[in-house]
């Protein structure tokens, strides 16, 4: 059942995780993107602490939490100013994917370096002509008769971290034999395996994390690269897409939490006249406006983490693409009055906060539209018709 009160284990990590961001901050992650590297010393301390693999099974090196742990992890890195996307995909995503569907093979070659930040996969679904509809994936895969293998043939594009990770978990298609209809299937795709082949995209962001476009050639891989049963279908790929839309709004969060605060300590501080400009309704209004926003959306990024962990699938899909969309939008309003309250300081490396401007609109943009999540909305739970 969703709490309004954290527990106390939930207040210690969420302290233990803030501590940590605290060691490195904004300054370390600027640096490290500065220089085109993944923030690879955070990355390693947070998995030896066990904060990469809290949501995944003890039994296989993780800490026996779920996506409400993870979740407080990422909220709290952002908020020091040094989040790591691939939280999102790697344990939140293909962990919990593994983690459900996986074959144990697959749980033991994978979840021990995933929980401890050793190994590391992305997650390839968007493609170019399917976009939000994963219905129109085009990557097919079909097994080679002769040895039973598995083919695929597609091309992915805006895949995160592909360079820094062993394997890529694709999302592919495979032919249904008594309809002949097309439905979702998930591989394990080694990084370095023949014929998958990896461009860069020259983004106008700066992140950590590089984006990707992927070519899938006649890929060959083994039987046992499927994940779960062939014919789960949507199943399993809303076993990972939920937990992605909560841990998009924990970033979210994170990083309205860091933009409000440097705006706050400015407007403290700051004096023009008599006193400090947050005396002024003006400018306290909106930080408070934005504090209120934040904290609203949090509640349904934790209201979704609960429902998902506690097994209903239905219900999290439901809150999880509320928490997104309130996460996205608080962010971003988050983000504009934090630069709007510093004036021309917003805009200078000094403060770090401009930056935040184009990385604030990623919330609204991915994994899914505000817009096809209101489409959700308006569908699923108003019962209105489908327009799409």
């Amino acid at each position: 059942m969703t709490t309004l009160i954290e527990s106390d284990e939930h207040k210690a990590l969420r302290a233990a995780a803030a501590a940590l961001g605290r060691r490195y901050g904004r300054d370390y992650l600027t640096r490290t993107v500065a220089e085109g590297r993944h923030p690879a010393e955070l990355w390693a301390e947070a998995g030896k602490l066990g904060y990469l693999g809290v949501n995944l099974p003890e039994e296989h090196g993780g800490g026996g939490g779920g996506i409400t742990e993870l979740s407080i992890v990422l909220e709290e890195l952002g908020a020091a100013g040094c989040p790591l996307l691939m939280l999102v995909v790697s344990p939140a995503i293909c962990g919990t994917v593994i983690a459900r569907f996986g074959t144990e093979e697959q749980k033991r070659a994978w979840l021990p370096g995933l929980a401890d930040g050793t190994r590391t996969m992305a997650f390839g679904i968007t493609e170019p002509d399917a976009g939000s509809n994963s219905h129109r994936i085009t990557t097919t895969a079909h097994r080679d008769p002769g040895t039973g293998d598995w083919l695929l043939t597609g091309r992915k594009v805006f895949i995160s971290g592909v360079d820094i990770a062993d394997a890529v978990l694709i999302v592919g298609r495979t032919e249904d034999a008594r309809t002949g209809r097309l439905k979702p299937c998930l591989f394990i795709v080694p990084r370095d395996t023949e014929g998958f082949t990896r461009r860069p995209i020259d983004m106008e962001i700066n992140a950590a994390e590089k984006q990707f476009e992927l070519t899938l050639d006649d890929v060959r891989l083994p039987a046992d690269a499927l994940v779960g049963e062939e014919d789960a279908g949507l199943l399993q790929l809303f076993a990972g897409l939920n937990p992605e839309r909560i841990m998009t709004a924990a970033f979210a969060i994170g990083m309205g939490r860091y933009a409000l605060a440097r705006a706050v300590e400015y407007a403290r501080d700051r004096t023009v006249w008599q006193t400090p400009i947050g005396a002024h309704q003006a400018v306290a209004h909106p930080l408070a406006q934005a504090h209120i926003d934040l904290e609203l959306a949090r509640l349904m990024m934790q209201r979704a983490a609960h429902l998902y962990d506690a097994g209903d699938d239905a219900g999290a899909g439901e809150a999880a693409n509320m928490a997104k969309y309130a996460a996205g939008e608080a962010c971003v309003k988050a983000v504009d009055q934090a630069v709007h309250t510093l004036g021309g300081n917003g805009l200078t490396r000094e403060f770090g906060l401009a930056s935040l401007i184009t990385a604030a609109r990623v919330a609204r943009i991915a994994p899914v539209s505000r817009e096809m999540i209101l489409n959700y909305v308006s569908h699923q739970t108003l019962g209105l018709p489908k327009s799409y």
